[in-house]
């Protein structure tokens, strides 16, 4: 099963030059073009939304950057893409590994919202046996290694849960395997999701190993998460600043009205209660909104005027 290539830069549409805060900006604008919530056609809105989010977990790590930059440095040439020296084998962050000298994968995935080169080279991959044989005990029966790959799961996935199709193609056969993962409530970043005796088959009659999904939340345009807390900018102009406005502010279940009071200072931060995601003990955490004064970077020459007068009044 051999791995194709994504161009994460294309798909957030950014040169390779571009900055951390241009790569965060494309994210955000077609991630909030793409979103399944806001999208008509919710199926292909859901695949673009994948990619999206692929591409921005990979370019917005410096890490996992320098990584793929390295990747991608003859990825065209004639013959196909063939990963750089080294790369074959477990590596640390990654999981790719060959199944032959042809550079393919010993596992192929399907509805885990990752292609099969993230998970090759950011993704889980195989781990080892729990019961590995030693020396002169090769008659011993043998368990199976644990597999291990990724389930990006959204933020809403994540508040309600859900029950996903997976399928999995193992290298050199044509059967697909399909399970129905359950995706808890209040899943959270990191989390793995067991699959008992779904993994490697085992030698000399010993066990399968496991297959684990661990969980990546999909990264959201209007929050980011702090455990099960969730966090919003909210850009506000000058004047609502100074005299007090109510402004919607989305949450995932909705927009609501919130207060801002005359005189809010830039950094200033308001909750919104139980407005996050499920913690451990099933309460939900909170949504805090940190406020952003959004200064015009052009203004009118009636604008200037009223800004000079402001400035006379404070002795500016």
């Amino acid at each position: 099963m051999a791995v194709k290539f994504r161009d994460y830069y294309e798909t957030l549409g950014v040169p390779k030059t571009a900055s951390d805060n241009e790569i965060r900006a494309a994210f955000r604008k077609l991630a909030r073009k793409h979103h399944p919530d806001v999208a008509k056609d919710k199926k292909a809105a859901e695949e673009k939304f994948k990619q999206i989010n692929e591409a921005y977990e990979v370019l917005s790590d410096p890490e996992k950057r320098k990584k793929y930059d390295q990747l991608g440095a003859d990825w065209n040439q004639p013959g196909g893409f063939q990963p750089p020296p080294g790369w074959g084998g477990q590596q640390p962050g990654g999981g790719f590994y060959r199944s032959g000298d042809d550079g393919g994968i010993q596992f192929e995935f399907g509805g885990t919202g990752f292609s099969d080169f993230f998970e090759a080279f950011f993704g889980g991959g195989r781990g080892r046996s729990a019961f590995s044989g030693f020396g002169g005990r090769q008659a011993t029966a043998e368990r199976g290694s644990d597999v291990e790959a990724d389930i990006m799961v959204t933020l809403e996935e994540a508040l309600h849960g859900s029950t996903r199709t997976v399928s999995l193609r193992r290298a050199g056969s044509n059967k697909v395997e399909s399970y129905q993962v359950k995706i808890p409530r209040g899943v959270h970043e990191g989390q793995r999701i067991r699959l008992a005796g779904q993994g490697e088959a085992g030698a000399r009659g010993g066990k399968s190993g496991d297959l684990f999904l661990r969980v990546r939340l999909a990264r959201h345009p209007d929050f980011s998460v702090e455990g099960s807390d969730l966090i919003h900018e909210l850009k506000i102009a000058p004047w609502q600043a100074a005299l007090g406005a109510e402004i919607e502010v989305p949450t995932l279940e909705g927009s609501v009205r919130l207060k801002v009071p005359a005189g809010t200072q830039g950094g200033q931060r308001f909750r919104l209660r139980e407005r996050g995601l499920p913690g451990v003990s099933g309460k939900r955490g909170d949504l805090y909104v940190d406020v952003q004064i959004n200064v015009p970077k052009k203004l009118t020459e009636r604008e200037r005027e009223i800004w000079r007068e402001l400035a006379k009044l404070h002795g500016g």
